[in-house]
């Protein structure tokens, strides 16, 4: 019998180790933040890269919001029926890269553009809290 930690929902408590290799194993999530006094949400094209989430926006992206702020950023891979899956959050400051080294080096992590390229923009949210949790799968019997 697995002696993982539940949480009240019967969801499985994922560890760090666990959570931070799901970030690497994917490459779209969604970026929480807040828009003109409002929540929003924005699907993006994100890398883990030294324990900080780095997401490449186009210019004129209302996600540029973000940058100074405290956001949430998910992951998810979760069957339709919540049968089976996994969810993890990443809550942390975003801060907007305006560095011309660390600009040249997140280029070269070649996440995909939305925009023209040359004017992209980088956030990097700096992983502060993360956790995660993993419906288990079903008893037989």
């Amino acid at each position: 019998m697995d002696s993982a930690e539940v949480d009240s929902a019967g969801l499985e408590v994922l560890s760090r180790r666990d959570c931070l290799g799901l970030l690497a194993s994917v490459t779209i999530g969604r970026l929480v933040f807040t828009d003109r006094a409002l929540p929003a949400v924005q699907p993006v094209a994100f890398v883990l890269h030294d324990e900080g989430v780095v997401v490449r926006l186009a210019a004129g992206s209302p996600a540029l919001a973000a940058g100074g702020a405290v956001v949430a950023f998910e992951i998810d891979n979760i069957a339709h029926d919540l049968r089976e899956g996994w969810s993890v959050t990443v809550v942390g400051h975003a801060h907007e890269v305006r560095d011309p080294e660390w600009l040249r080096r997140l280029a070269e992590l070649r996440l995909p553009s939305r925009g023209e390229g040359v004017t992209d923009r980088y956030l990097v949210i700096t992983i502060e809290v993360v956790t995660g949790t993993r419906i288990p799968m079903p008893r037989l019997g």
